[in-house]
């Protein structure tokens, strides 16, 4: 299993994979963060689209086009605003991370790129996120063996170190990923 998930530190902009997953807000109209960097490496094609789609409720998923990008498609998904821990915060990031690997199996997709969703200023702590993430994707690909690569794109070196510890890869002695996790 391990085989088809990888942790990269980096650009999910620049991903080579067959679908990005956009961390959106409601509107699908650009934001921030991940969001800002997927609508501006994208294009304007893409509001266009996003336009057509009326927004998307936390926890569900839409999916768009890639237009400049160099995935084929872009899947939106928007995560929960972390609110202490007490208002379905985790059910409904782990519904993200589901609903985004259904919508890639419905549109046969192969491979995906993960941002560590709602970790930036929808404030939900990096540790229990992950454990989220990875716990969803690992369940998700037990079903799905049509999706062959999971890569999550970790932007700065603590959520690529938080990810490789979660998934149990071995660092060597300069922080760097071992061959072969």
């Amino acid at each position: 299993m391990s085989a088809r998930i990888s942790v990269v530190e980096g650009d999910i902009t620049q991903q080579r994979v067959d679908a990005i997953v956009n961390a959106a807000n409601s509107s699908l109209l650009g934001g921030g963060g991940v969001d800002g960097a997927i609508h501006r490496a994208a294009g304007l094609e893409l509001l266009a689209e996003c336009r057509t789609l009326g927004g998307c409720p936390t926890g569900e998923a839409r999916m768009t086009r890639g237009y400049r990008l160099s995935a084929r498609w872009v899947i939106h998904t928007v995560g929960p605003v972390w609110r202490g821990g007490d208002h379905g915060e985790d059910a409904l990031l782990a519904s993200c991370y589901r609903n985004s690997l259904a919508l890639a199996v419905e549109h046969g997709i192969h491979s995906i790129a993960f941002p560590a969703i709602s970790t930036g200023v929808y404030g939900f702590p990096l540790g229990q996120a992950t454990r989220i993430a990875v716990a969803e994707v690992r369940r998700f690909l037990e079903q799905a063996e049509t999706i062959e690569q999971v890569v999550f794109v970790c932007f700065g070196r603590r959520a690529y170190e938080t990810y490789v510890a979660v998934m149990g890869y071995p660092l060597n002695s300069l922080g760097q990923l071992k061959a072969d996790p």
